[in-house]
């Protein structure tokens, strides 16, 4: 039998994915971690560079997450807001034949997102694995994102997202020009 309190936040976690949104059930994990953040409320932000603005935020802290299907699997991919992914780098690294982005049907079917919200967490906000850029928090010491709505940001400290999203690291990005 589970004391009172861990039955409670064990039941809070099972029904995270029930009954709340993508945004709800980030600001609940971050906040059960114990971690500080800053919420924003902005215009849509279809862009990186539109994001950046209106955070006020280097582009580069942004933290950009991208839903692809290797091979036949799912999974989650957090790059700098300034970079583009290096496809034929990942399926190397994986050791994947195909590699493609999610379409929008996909991303709104499997998680309930559109393109540009997805937040750079997976479990337990997201069922995927997550895979980091090795350069996410080395170059900014906050991390910036689109908290499940292209309406809704999140910024905070580079140690603490590293800390509760738990991203496996590769380089991921194409080199700069």
């Amino acid at each position: 039998m589970l004391p009172l309190e861990e039955e409670s936040r064990l039941c809070s976690r099972q029904n995270m994915s029930i009954e709340l949104s993508v945004h709800d059930r980030l600001v609940l994990y971050l906040t059960e971690a114990g971690v500080g953040f800053r919420q924003l409320h902005h215009e849509p932000t279809p862009t990186s560079a539109d994001a950046a603005r209106v955070r006020g935020e280097p582009i580069g802290s942004g933290a950009k997450a991208l839903l692809l299907k290797a091979d036949d699997q799912f999974r989650l991919f957090v790059l700098p807001g300034d970079r583009r992914l290096d496809s034929a780098s990942v399926k190397r690294q994986l050791g994947v034949g195909r590699l493609r982005f999610a379409s929008k049907e996909e991303l709104l079917a499997l998680t309930g997102l559109v393109p540009g919200s997805v937040p750079p967490f997976g479990q337990p906000v997201l069922p995927y694995e997550l895979t980091a850029d090795v350069t996410i928090g080395q170059n900014f010491p906050t991390v910036a994102f689109n908290a499940g709505s292209l309406t809704e940001s999140i910024i905070m400290s580079a140690a603490d997202w590293e800390r509760v999203a738990k991203p496996a690291r590769m380089p991921i990005v194409e080199a700069e020009a």
